[in-house]
C-alpha cells in the first residue's frame, strides 16, 4: 500500500507543483483561462500559490499525515470549484481538468486508505 500511496502522492506533487510554476512565472496560459472564465487576472498568483501549497502539503503528508490528508482534500475542493467555473461559461474542454481532479481524488483516496484505515 505504501508504494501506491508514495507513487500517487509524488505524481500529484509534481503535477500541481509544475502547474503552480506556470501560474507564478506569469505564463500566458493561466491568464487566458481566467479571461475565458470571466475572472480577474489578479487571481493568477493566488491560484498559483494555492497549487504550490497543495503540492507541498502532499509531500508534507509523508511526515505529518494529517497535513497530506487536508492538502489532498483541499485540492479536490479546488478542482471541484474549477469545474463550476468551466461550466458557468459553457466550457466543455475538460481534459486537463479531469487529469488534475482525478489525481487529487486518487491522492485523497490512497492517503485515507494508507493513513486512516
Amino acid at each position: 500500500m505504501f508504494a501506491a500511496y508514495a507513487t500517487i502522492t509524488i505524481f500529484g506533487a509534481l503535477l500541481y507543483g509544475s502547474a503552480a510554476v506556470v501560474y507564478l512565472i506569469g505564463h500566458e496560459f493561466p491568464k487566458a483561462q481566467l479571461d475565458i472564465k470571466g475572472l480577474p487576472r489578479s487571481w493568477v498568483p493566488v491560484l498559483g500559490m494555492m497549487l504550490a501549497l497543495g503540492a507541498l502539503g502532499l509531500l508534507g503528508g509523508f511526515v505529518i499525515p494529517l497535513l497530506g490528508t487536508l492538502s489532498a482534500y483541499s485540492l479536490v475542493v479546488y478542482f471541484a470549484i474549477a469545474l463550476l467555473a468551466h461550466l458557468r461559461v459553457g466550457s466543455r474542454k475538460l481534459g486537463n481538468w479531469a487529469l488534475f481532479f482525478c489525481t487529487a481524488v486518487a491522492a485523497l483516496g490512497v492517503d485515507l486508505l494508507y493513513h486512516w484505515w
